[in-house]
């Protein structure tokens, strides 16, 4: 049936968005790296369209650069874009925490919901202190998520997500060079920890205090910024 068949191009493409997008992050595509749609078709057993509708939607998210003539290749967001990626979510997420009241924030932080993002809060620190990378990246990209949905509208949501996935992104090559130099700790130095507070500030209804925790983090990230810029010795 024709809409049977175009449902399942469509979760196909999603699937193939997915999986690409986990590639990046997982630091099997790296920044700059080539490839054609026939090469992921090949790849993944797959027709050429779902793919190619699949490399022009992570382009629109900007994990990806096309080139007419070459095919694509994975973004390189410089040290001045991941700024950027900090401010910007600092400003967002900032006026939405002003315009919460307590009382507002509180019963928005109630119920089931709550206890997912704090199983996900605790799961996420743990992988940051151990500095287990493949494992925090997930914990925080659904962290983020679920707690975006508490506190902000889904067009607020979607954006603050798109510039984390960019971030890290941008991140995850660094860090995992330092894991594979035997810096292990030093990764996780790197990788913030605070969720936790930030969830226990929510169920409280204090958005003082949770802006407090994501002012926090995005000096935390800032710093790290500084330190990339500078030459290690």
């Amino acid at each position: 049936m024709p809409a049977s068949g175009a449902v399942t191009r469509s979760t196909l493409r999603q699937q193939i968005a997915d999986a690409l997008r986990d590639e990046v992050l997982a630091g099997r595509l790296l920044p700059g790296q080539e490839f054609t749609v026939k090469q992921i078709a090949e790849q993944y057993g797959v027709s050429a369209t779902p793919v190619r509708e699949a490399l022009v939607d992570l382009s629109a998210q900007d994990l990806l650069d096309s080139d007419q003539h070459r095919g694509f290749r994975v973004h390189q967001f410089s040290v001045a874009d991941f700024r950027g990626m900090v401010e910007a979510r600092a400003l967002v997420v900032d006026a939405v925490f002003r315009e919460l009241g307590g009382g507002q924030l509180a019963a928005r932080a109630q119920g089931t919901v709550l206890v997912s993002v704090r199983r996900r809060a605790e799961e996420a620190a743990r992988a940051a202190r151990a500095g287990e990378l493949n494992i925090l990246i997930g914990y925080d990209l659904r962290f983020w998520r679920e707690l975006c949905a508490l506190v902000a509208n889904r067009y607020v949501a979607e954006f603050l997500h798109r510039l984390r996935v960019q971030a890290w992104v941008f991140s995850v090559p660094f860090l995992r060079a330092e894991s594979e130099n035997g810096a292990g700790g030093t990764c996780a130095t790197w990788l913030w920890n605070g969720y936790e507070p930030l969830v226990d500030a929510l169920t409280l209804g204090d958005a003082t205090a949770a802006r407090t925790v994501i002012g926090d983090y995005d000096d935390h990230s800032l710093r790290w910024a500084d330190r990339l810029e500078r030459p290690q010795i």
